[in-house]
């Protein structure tokens, strides 16, 4: 069986599905490997390192291949498929239903790693997580380089500066790495989440719990945040607006799986932070939680940066796609049997992350 692996067709994208480690694993597994000339240049890897590792380069890796890995496929990807092939990447199925059709239609096999199921078994292919891990650390360097202060307290013969005020919106796998990286900063770090059940993972990593009473909230099987009702959503804002007003740095991480993100900050608790202070909004790939958000964009509002950043892993594409590779290499190794990919419709983890098979729209992506 030969698995390709492209170059991304988005320039913006500098990830890459495979890495020399994960096609070495691969080849070990039995399979051949092809890669595009080039695909992993911009995380750092060298074609002569693919080589070494076992792979051919091939310009054609994703129209000759059985089983085709890339970190995203392109509107009009499908075509770009050979019929009947395997497809395993982030397709953003919710959003993108012209493409799951053109996917069915031409009898793919599609794999959404969004899918994947949040389980014990499932947790080394669970790419959404280790990718969401690196976007939260991201977002807090980016906060601290516009930042017109330092985060940490520092005691000099000039005086006392304090603590930069961090407040992070959102406290999933990427808030929680938010978290954690602005407190190693030396922040002094608040944080919300609708789930009361967070509060100790906060806690735990030494930054403090806001409590704000919204009502019955909960989590989704899954472990998403249940989307909000409008009067919820109110009693939200009129909670984090006292905060947002004393902090430096805000980061909202809020989103809700299938649906678009909620707006939970508006202009007028930007305006209401002192000028040099910077919000950064990871949501504004679906949506934005910060009224006036652009995306891959600095907005000005009264001296307050507004930051709506999208695709944060690719900013340390190297780091990112050996943690998206090896998510994908674990996925074909469970579903590999003396060297063959046998993929079981009844499978849990297979259940739950197929798209299409046999020309039909199938599983979640159905019911939607």
């Amino acid at each position: 069986m030969l698995i390709g692996i492209p170059k991304e067709a988005a320039e913006a994208e500098r990830r890459v599905a495979a890495t020399p480690a994960s096609v070495k694993k691969l080849v070990g597994l039995g399979y051949q490997v092809a890669v595009a000339g080039g695909a992993g240049a911009r995380a750092g890897f060298a074609d002569a390192e693919y080589e070494a590792a076992g792979a051919q380069l091939n310009a054609d890796a994703a129209q000759s291949a059985d089983m085709v890995l890339q970190v995203r496929l392109a509107e009009d990807g499908a075509e770009a498929l050979a019929a009947g092939a395997t497809y395993v990447g982030f397709l953003d199925p919710f959003r993108a239903p012209e493409l799951v059709a053109a996917l069915a239609q031409r009898g793919v096999t599609a794999i959404s790693m969004e899918l994947m199921p949040r389980s014990t078994r499932a947790q080394k292919m669970d790419a959404l997580s280790s990718q969401a891990s690196l976007a939260g650390y991201v977002a807090v360097l980016e906060a601290s380089f516009h930042l017109p202060r330092i985060l940490p307290m520092m005691m000099t013969p000039a005086g006392t500066i304090r603590p930069a005020r961090v407040f992070v919106i959102g406290a999933g796998v990427a808030g929680l790495q938010a978290i954690a990286t602005a407190r190693r900063l030396g922040a002094r770090v608040e944080a919300f989440d609708t789930r009361p059940a967070v509060a100790e993972e906060v806690r735990s990593l030494g930054a403090r719990f806001v409590d704000i009473d919204v009502g019955e909230t909960g989590q989704t099987g899954q472990g998403y945040a249940r989307a909000l009702s409008a009067e919820q959503i109110a009693l939200q804002q009129e909670g984090m607006g006292r905060v947002i007003a004393q902090s430096d740095v805000v980061i909202t991480t809020a989103q809700v799986f299938g649906r678009p993100a909620p707006r939970i900050v508006t202009r007028a608790m930007v305006e209401a932070m002192q000028p040099g202070s910077v919000v950064v909004d990871m949501a504004v790939d679906t949506g934005g939680n910060v009224e006036s958000a652009e995306a891959d964009a600095i907005v000005d509002i009264g001296g307050v940066k507004l930051l709506g950043r999208g695709n944060l892993p690719s900013s340390v594409a190297a780091n990112a796609s050996e943690m998206y590779a090896a998510n994908l290499a674990h996925f074909i190794e469970e579903f590999t049997e003396e060297g063959a990919f046998t993929l079981d419709p009844e499978d849990e983890i297979a259940a739950a992350a197929t798209l299409t098979r046999d020309g039909a729209v199938v599983g979640r992506a159905a019911q939607a």
